[in-house]
């Protein structure tokens, strides 16, 4: 008996696992939301302390960290360097005995722009460090040039080639300030001033509350930072940190979706686990629009609308003015307001792209430079649009909230970068919200 040789079928290429699977969501609105949420960890807290662990050979636990794709990528950066990191439900545990490398990956470099933020602790522990010009949303230039010169103010030795950039040399505490007060940039220095020689003091830093928080962990490691006057903050460097247990900040910017959520739909949502001070300026301009919000119990906000919404005008601006992670949401919601509200975006160039996918909806909106002039209130219709980025996937979401029939969210796997299981955290108040896979070439 001959047996035929086996057809040679061509295997399809193995998946690296650099890229995040695509996702679409589809929402049905009309439905006023209604119950209460919890938010989780900050995002822009969890990014700089991950990487602050690097910092220190003792163990690090963190808790309330939030299960979501900016933060798996950002273990991974730590894991290619030699760390040791388990994580489970929230909490992330992080020995950082044996680095074996001070060099961030390419690969993993482009899908996240805080994997920059290991620059610092590198460089400040062993004297180099070496990272790529690094990714994440496609909001607009955001450049790396502030904490590359406080780099080389604190004495490092900085080249870029390739763009790549390198920086090397023992580190010595100076006073400087800052060109803008970028969160990055701030957050970068003070991990490199930490161990360094003698004072540093900087001006126009970044007061976030994230880049508090990271103060506090800092401290809570046995760095002495403290804050000498309105952004300036002096940092005594000291010759070693040790590991820490410590429990992030609740995320003031997933609280700010959710209270727009509910907002959108008419509804009444409670967020609990919150800073209220933290939201002071996006729970201003909701009232200045009609929103009814209270503070429930100290660490809860509700959000409550039981007449027509009105036109605002809001300007972006670093804390604690409005934040630009937030205006996109407010965007969407602003589409449901009486009269011509006006967002003017300061910070990012590229952030007021979500109106055209508003447009497809049925909303009134015109983009001029950077303000956005949005008309209301429309009667939004579902339909086929796109999460440009992770707010934006956030903003149009919402908009399928308020709108009528089925809206298909594309490319949302953008929004996992930021929220933890935001489909489903809708659902729980009510919303008719699903997250499905598309399988590659659908």
């Amino acid at each position: 008996m001959t047996i035929a040789a086996p057809t040679q079928v061509k295997a399809p290429p193995p998946k690296s696992g650099n890229e995040p699977s695509r996702r679409v969501y589809r929402v049905r609105g009309g439905v006023p939301l209604r119950g209460e949420v919890t938010v989780r960890g900050a995002k822009n807290a969890a990014l700089p302390i991950l990487a602050a662990t690097l910092l220190t050979d003792g163990p690090c636990v963190l808790e309330n960290v939030p299960d979501i794709a900016d933060i798996q990528v950002m273990i991974e950066v730590l894991r290619d360097l030699g760390a040791s990191v388990e994580a489970d439900g929230g909490r992330v545990v992080v020995q950082a005995r044996d680095i074996s490398s001070c060099t961030t990956s390419d690969v993993l470099a482009k899908r996240l722009r805080g994997s920059f933020l290991v620059m610092g602790p590198l460089l400040a522990r062993f004297g180099q460090a070496s990272a790529p010009q690094p990714g994440g949303c496609k909001i607009g230039a955001r450049p790396v040039d502030v904490p590359v010169m406080g780099f080389s103010r604190l004495g490092a030795q900085v080249a870029v080639v390739d763009n790549r950039f390198s920086a090397s040399g023992r580190l010595t505490g100076g006073n400087f300030v800052l060109d803008y007060p970028s969160q990055t940039g701030t957050e970068n220095i003070l991990m490199a001033a930490v161990l360094a020689d003698g004072v540093t003091v900087m001006e126009n830093a970044s007061t976030e509350p994230e880049v508090a928080e990271l103060v506090d962990f800092l401290r809570a490691m046995g760095a002495r930072v403290r804050w000498i006057g309105p952004g300036t903050v002096a940092v005594q460097g000291v010759r070693r940190l040790h590991g820490v247990v410590y429990r992030l900040m609740p995320d003031r910017l997933e609280a700010g979706t959710y209270l727009m959520a509910g907002a959108i739909t008419r509804g009444d949502v409670t967020v609990r686990q919150v800073v209220p001070q933290h939201l002071h300026a996006v729970t201003t301009k909701l009232v200045e629009a009609g929103v009814r919000v209270e503070e429930v119990e100290g660490h809860s906000l509700r959000a409550v609308v039981d007449e027509r919404l009105g036109a605002v005008s809001v300007r972006t601006y670093p804390y604690p003015g409005f934040p630009t992670d937030l205006q996109q949401p407010l965007g969407a919601l602003l589409t449901q307001a009486d009269g011509e509200s006006i967002i003017h975006e300061t910070m990012y160039e590229n952030r007021l792209g979500y109106a055209d996918e508003l447009a497809r909806m049925g909303a009134d909106v015109e983009v001029a430079g950077q303000t956005a002039y949005i008309r209301g209130p429309s009667r939004l219709q579902g339909a086929r649009v796109k999460a440009l980025d992770l707010r934006a996937g956030a903003a149009v979401v919402l908009a399928g909230l308020a709108a009528d029939g089925e809206t298909i969210v594309e490319d949302g796997q953008h929004i996992a970068r930021g929220y933890t299981d935001f489909a489903a955290q809708l659902r729980s108040l009510g919303a008719s919200c699903v997250s499905e896979s598309v399988e590659p070439g659908a």
